[in-house]
């Protein structure tokens, strides 16, 4: 019912900077600065002062950080209000949905099974924001569980993972490209092009990726992209006609692009991403999801 922007809000008034606010939320300053200006926008008053040394509270900023913490657990006693006073015994999981991250996965899967658990009730949140990074510092505020795949240093700070599966690479390009028409890429096939993979440090299965072209294969140049993935990376596949290193699930992403299988040994996880500090009601959700999801693969 809050509006999950406080939470940013009170970690940056709190530490003082949007430098420091961001090594605490594990998500860039440029985010922090973005989630800001938002809520500002919204409210419709400034409630930071930004300075060379940091930021600071206006007297706008500093009255709603005063009442924050309260709106915030005011909040969540309200739902539950709300359930007891029409006696509805459920347990609401809020599943978050963007493109890169779509929760049918999740929901096929709980599908098959939720007439056994009437406790359970699921809402899906859309997320407008195309930016991975961002989708998930939310998870645990804006909503409790997002599904996709997970291979992050950064996140796996503060995000805890349960695998349901893994997704064999490919590699986006524009339509007409001369590889296009082939069936399935080899690196070999990639010799002469230029091919955009994140950054190293972030996931160590696009890391041996990138090792194994550096070492094997140095007739691919290799342009480097952000450590998360979002929508702009695929934008510059199509405007710069250059190759990306993507996933099979994210092939219908760009309507202009076409994804071919890349030959090689490498998968990376997918499954369920929630909050270290998730609730005991949400962990319990994820038994179940895993008890199931067992049977179905047996």
């Amino acid at each position: 019912m809050y509006n999950p922007l406080l939470d940013t809000m009170i970690t940056v008034a709190e530490c003082g900077s949007f430098l420091k606010a961001s090594e605490k939320l594990y998500i860039s300053p440029t985010a922090i600065m973005k989630q800001i200006n938002q809520l500002e926008s919204h409210i419709g008053l400034p409630l930071f002062v930004r300075t060379s040394k940091g930021v600071v509270l206006t007297q706008a900023g500093g009255s709603v950080y005063k009442d924050a913490k309260d709106i915030i657990k005011q909040s969540r006693e309200a739902v539950w209000r709300a359930y007891k006073a029409e006696k509805i015994d459920q347990i609401l999981i809020r599943v978050g949905t963007l493109i890169l991250y779509p929760c049918k996965v999740l929901m096929d899967l709980w599908n098959e099974c939720s007439g056994r658990y009437p406790q359970f009730k699921l809402r899906v949140v859309p997320f407008e924001d195309t930016s991975t990074e961002t989708a998930f510092s939310n998870v645990g505020k804006a909503y409790d569980l997002m599904t996709g795949p997970f291979d992050s240093v950064h996140t796996a700070r503060f995000n805890r993972f349960q695998e349901l599966g893994r997704y064999h690479f490919c590699i986006a390009m524009p339509g007409g490209h001369r590889l296009s028409g082939k069936t399935s890429l080899t690196y070999e096939d990639l010799h002469g092009e230029r091919l955009m993979i994140q950054k190293v440090g972030n996931s160590p299965i696009n890391d041996r990726i990138r090792a194994d072209i550096e070492k094997g294969h140095p007739e691919i140049a290799i342009q480097d992209i952000p450590c998360h993935y979002d929508l702009e990376a695929f934008n510059r596949c199509e405007e710069e006609g250059t190759l990306l290193l993507s996933l099979e699930s994210w092939g219908d992403v760009h309507p202009s692009l076409i994804s071919v299988p890349l030959r090689v040994e490498h998968t990376i996880p997918y499954g369920v991403i929630y909050s270290a500090k998730a609730s005991q009601e949400t962990r319990h959700f994820l038994q179940i999801l895993q008890k199931n999801a067992a049977r179905d693969m047996a």
